[in-house]
């Protein structure tokens, strides 16, 4: 009951991802990113612990097939796991358990990977992957929100979502953008009003950590 993807932006060298969901608090479960060095979704019967182990596995040196691989091998449980992973070089892998219910698909293009169960149609991940494909000048954070908007237009899961969650990493340990709606009726109108609130003051934040004395009041 979960539609996803991670993108990154070779121009800056962000990461990010987003998703949506049906159950509560979404953001603290699937997806996880480390900057300069890729992200990692895990879903359907959720294994959290999944999510840095891979990163661990792609600080490594493991390519994103390698770490997939890895982290199937790693748990008695995958035929549960649905699994997403890119690379710092931006290559993409995923994998669907056996027991992941339908309708699940993922779909791939240069710097995405998306993916999703319990889907209204397979063709929910490609629509996810077209949008992003769609705004290659737009920040990260905007093109996996548009993404994910385009994953619910095109059917999204069989049940309503309730909760979605933005995140992109960006240079250093702590994400640049974090958004998250844990509970609500229209998670993801809700995810976009956050995020255009937040857009304008992005790059103060981030610069209250890295040069205070020089940073905006906000």
């Amino acid at each position: 009951m979960t539609f996803s993807l991670i993108g990154r932006c070779a121009r800056t060298g962000q990461f990010g991802a987003a998703v949506t969901t049906s159950s509560i608090a979404v953001g603290s479960r699937v997806p996880f990113c480390a900057a300069g060095v890729g992200a990692v979704l895990t879903q359907h019967r959720t294994d959290p612990g999944l999510g840095p182990r891979g990163l661990a596995l792609l600080r490594s040196g493991c390519s994103a097939e390698e770490t997939v691989a890895a982290l199937v091998a790693s748990t008695p449980h995958h035929a549960w796991r649905q699994i997403a992973v890119m690379d710092a070089a931006g290559r993409t892998a995923h994998f669907d358990g056996a027991r992941v219910k339908p309708e699940r698909a993922a779909a791939h293009g240069p710097d995405v990977v998306a993916l999703g169960n319990i889907l209204s149609t397979e063709a929910v991940p490609g629509a996810m992957v077209a949008a992003f494909l769609a705004a290659p000048g737009a920040p990260l954070a905007e093109r996996l929100l548009r993404a994910l908007e385009a994953g619910e237009a095109a059917g999204g899961e069989h049940g309503e979502v309730s909760s979605a969650s933005l995140m992109v990493v960006w240079g250093e340990s702590f994400p640049y953008v974090d958004l998250r709606v844990d509970k609500a009726p229209a998670p993801l109108p809700a995810l976009r009003a956050l995020w255009e609130e937040y857009a304008p003051l992005a790059d103060g934040f981030r610069q209250r950590a890295l040069a205070p004395e020089d940073a905006p009041v906000i």
